[in-house]
């Protein structure tokens, strides 16, 4: 039998033990009762209610690896490490709402504007950082990978750390300066801050989880993901501006929020010097007028053109990339071209 696919509800079927053993866990040193509530609430607020796709890539490529359906057993372990995945982006989302102000995630008020929350979530985004370690140290304490699972998990965090603080010093909101944005900025960032534990990490985790990891296939999986990761971010930041609102779920923002997206760092490379007036002018400020002079400016500066042949390079060079996988690694192509036809040419 060929690879099977897991679906959300068969993933989230196992978040509830794994819930349960990390109250146990709090439960041996007492922890108060009210503590232990406002504990169990952190915990099924902020990793539930996503799409989950981070942690349902563990089982999937576990099950591709191994070109079969999962055991309970397989099944049970790549959810797991799928479920530390979303903990890791959990702990990322509940802090990164704090730093950018926001209003609302997946629907909801963020966790820290919620009733009686507020910095409190500071403290309740570190808890969600710390129980990836708890699980790791219950269920894979005899793994042989283990020490290699508790690295990749601290590395994969100080990577997107250095992601954020990149971001948080380039396009504060407050402050516009667009000098402060280069390609060369914004790759960094993405890179850091989304393409590791979005897309490096789920395989990585996969391969150590089987025994396969080796730095040979782990450098080829590396080499494939991180630019996929980076071209998915910037369709990201092209949807943000090009996408129709119906189709992405939400309006875009990124426009008034001075981000150091793809398109103003596109148009900063190729403006005119008119253009960059307008740009300064307009850019990074809570001004519908000022919003539409600028996507006004993307339309004449052809970016959406410019996006779509950027897109067509980058899926080619990926393809080719995938073609030279050496499979007799442990590596299987099709986990790649899954993660490419999953991305290419998507409209949310």
């Amino acid at each position: 039998m060929p690879a099977q696919k897991t679906t959300l509800k068969e993933f989230e079927s196992v978040y509830p033990k794994l819930e349960e053993a990390i109250l146990d866990h709090a439960r041996s040193y007492k922890l108060p009762q009210t503590e232990l509530d406002w504990f169990k609430a952190n915990l099924e607020v902020n990793p539930l209610g996503g799409k989950c796709n981070r942690g349902m890539s563990v089982p999937d490529s576990v099950s591709l690896l191994l070109d079969k359906p999962l055991t309970e057993e397989q099944y049970f372990a790549s959810a797991t490490l799928g479920w530390m995945t979303e903990l890791l982006q959990a702990f990322f989302l509940v802090s990164d709402d704090i730093m950018d102000g926001s209003i609302t995630r997946r629907g909801k008020p963020c966790w820290y504007r919620q009733d009686g929350v507020g910095m409190i979530a500071i403290n309740d985004a570190f808890m969600l950082e710390s129980v990836i370690y708890t699980l790791l140290k219950k269920f894979f304490r005899t793994h042989p990978a283990y020490v290699d699972l508790l690295e990749l998990f601290h590395e994969t965090t100080f990577q997107t750390e250095m992601g954020q603080l990149c971001d948080l010093l380039t396009a504060p909101e407050d402050k516009v300066n667009l000098d402060n944005f280069s390609m060369e900025k914004y790759k960094f960032i993405v890179i850091y801050k989304t393409a590791y534990y979005s897309f490096y990490l789920p395989v990585a985790l996969a391969l150590y989880q089987l025994n396969l990891a080796t730095p040979k296939n782990l450098k080829q999986a590396e080499d494939i993901l991180i630019p996929l990761g980076e071209y998915f971010q910037i369709q990201d930041d092209y949807l943000d501006n090009f996408g129709l609102p119906e189709h992405i779920g939400k309006i875009g923002t990124d426009i008034k929020d001075n981000k150091c997206s793809w398109l103003v760092n596109q148009a900063l490379e190729i403006a005119t010097p008119e253009q960059r007036k307008i740009l300064e002018e307009n850019y990074g400020q809570k001004d519908d007028a000022k919003e539409a002079v600028i996507k006004k400016l993307y339309d004449d500066m052809k970016l959406k053109e410019r996006y779509e042949e950027f897109e067509e390079k980058r899926a080619n060079e990926i393809r080719s990339k995938i073609d030279q996988v050496d499979e007799s690694e442990g590596l299987k192509k099709e986990i790649f071209t899954i993660f490419l036809e999953k991305i290419y040419k998507r409209s949310k």
